[in-house]
Order: structure tokens, then sequence, then C-alpha cells
């Protein structure tokens, strides 16, 4: 994909966290467990720092096409998605099932983590 569609992607992504946050702090505190809106918090947390990096991995890609870029970009939006989209639910469903769904983000997570250091490992060679 564009390097354009992984920066508004990064764009959505920290306007949502935003909104969860404040939906979190302002509309649910008094409606979720303590348990619950740790949830809440951590996928807040966690949607935050891959925001950014997925909008560093945009504007990489915008300078230089590469195959690990362009994974790791794909993986971060996987990752934002399964991870952070099912603690959400989970959060607002209290349907504890959804918690299986977390750990394939958290993985996705992983591999735009490690591409991203493959990239910069072995950007010089000119094939990555």
């Amino acid at each position: 994909m564009k390097a354009q569609f992984y920066l508004a992607m990064a764009a959505i992504s920290g306007a949502l966290a935003v909104s969860m946050g404040a939906f979190a702090s302002h509309g649910l505190k008094d409606i979720l467990s303590t348990k619950l809106m740790a949830v809440m918090q951590t996928g807040v947390q966690y949607q935050f720092y891959h925001t950014f990096a997925l909008l560093l991995v945009g504007l990489l890609l915008r300078k230089q096409a590469s195959g690990l870029l362009s994974l790791s970009a794909a993986a971060f939006l996987s990752g934002l998605l399964l991870f952070c989209g099912s603690l959400y639910l989970l959060a607002f469903s209290g349907v504890h099932w959804l918690g299986i769904v977390t750990p394939l983000g958290g993985l996705a997570f992983i591999v735009g983590w490690l591409s991203l250091a493959g990239f910069f490992l072995f950007k010089d060679r000119g094939d990555v």
C-alpha cells in the first residue's frame, strides 16, 4: 500500500485514541469496573504508541520504498485493529473470550517492530 494510506490510518488512529481515552475517562468511569477500565486504558496506551510507530513508518515509506517497511506498516495497522480493538470490545461487552484475539495483535506489533529493525539494520544493502 502507499505511504499516504498508512499516514492517513495513523492520523485516524490518533483521533480514535484520543476519543477512546476521553470517552473512557468521562463517559465510562462510573459504568465500567476497575478491571475493565484498566483494559480500556491499556488499549488506549498501546494505540497511542503504535499510532506513532505507524506514522514513523509511513514517513519513512514516503522517502524509500521497502518491503520491510511495508510489512512493518501492515503489521502495526493489524496490531492496532486486533490488539486495541479486542481490548475495547472486551471492555465494552465484558465478553472475556474476546481476549484470545489480543495476543494475535501483540504478535503483529512484534512483527512490526522487528521488520522496522530489519529495515534499519539492512537498509544499506539496497534490497530491503
